[in-house]
């Protein structure tokens, strides 16, 4: 036993089975790494943003709304509150060439954008490495696979003995390769689903967040679809 196993193929492999498998090991440590990070971060922003909307239209004024948001960074609600209030005033108070240049609905509406852009990029980073290793980690340890069977099958043919002592070991160890891709791939192909799903669930909230705050700062009033939309989510 001590002729197969692990130890056995890094010891006896070429220096481009050695190179595939620490490139597995990166591509591993890359993609745990962002998992791990990328948990971290959703979790903060649920708390952050736990009732944050509901809690902001319940406010008196926009003063108390943005208390009840708190000052952490990194809530995104927080900071389409902040854009709005920012755009309005800059749109009223100064340079009055913008008025004839670009209305305050059009204004507004380019800031918000702007700001929900900022946190849509924050949330996407690192989804972009996470499918780059789900979709080529497997084709990597295929690699492997092959330029190992291939070795084996070259040591078998000059030692001229073919049998399964000779050849359960050498291919049995450049299999191991195909296993670690997908042992590598499987959990990031995974996390990208999942985070895109909670992605898409958190843009969705801020989306309606923010046409609500476009119609409060242009006309000083909600969307009715808002209060809509809360009552059906309070149903559920």
């Amino acid at each position: 036993m001590e002729h197969y196993g692990l130890a056995h193929l890094w010891h006896q492999g070429d220096p481009v089975i050695r190179a595939l498998t620490l490139a597995l090991v990166l591509m591993s440590t890359l993609s745990w790494t962002v998992i791990l990070a990328k948990t971290w971060q959703l979790i903060c922003l649920r708390q952050l943003t736990k009732n944050a909307e509901q809690a902001f239209w319940h406010a008196d004024g926009i003063e108390h709304g943005i208390e009840k948001l708190g000052k952490r960074a990194g809530n995104p609600f927080l900071a389409l509150v902040l854009a709005g209030q920012e755009a309005a005033s800059h749109h009223q108070q100064n340079q009055p060439s913008l008025h004839h240049r670009m209305d305050i609905s059009d204004w507004i509406t380019r800031c918000l954008k702007s700001t929900l852009d900022e946190n849509l990029m924050r949330l996407q980073s690192g989804l972009a490495l996470l499918a780059s290793i789900g979709s080529t980690a497997p084709f990597v340890g295929l690699f492997g696979t092959v330029w190992g069977i291939y070795h084996a099958l070259l040591a078998i043919s000059e030692n001229g003995q073919a049998s399964l002592n000779h050849v359960a070991g050498p291919v049995g160890e450049a299999l191991i390769m195909t296993a670690f891709g997908l042992f590598v791939a499987i959990p990031a192909t995974l996390a990208y689903n999942a985070f895109t799903r909670s992605n898409k669930r958190i843009v969705s909230k801020l989306n309606r967040f923010s046409h609500g705050l476009h119609a409060y700062f242009v006309t000083g009033a909600r969307l009715r679809s808002n209060r809509r939309s809360e009552l059906k989510v309070a149903a559920r």
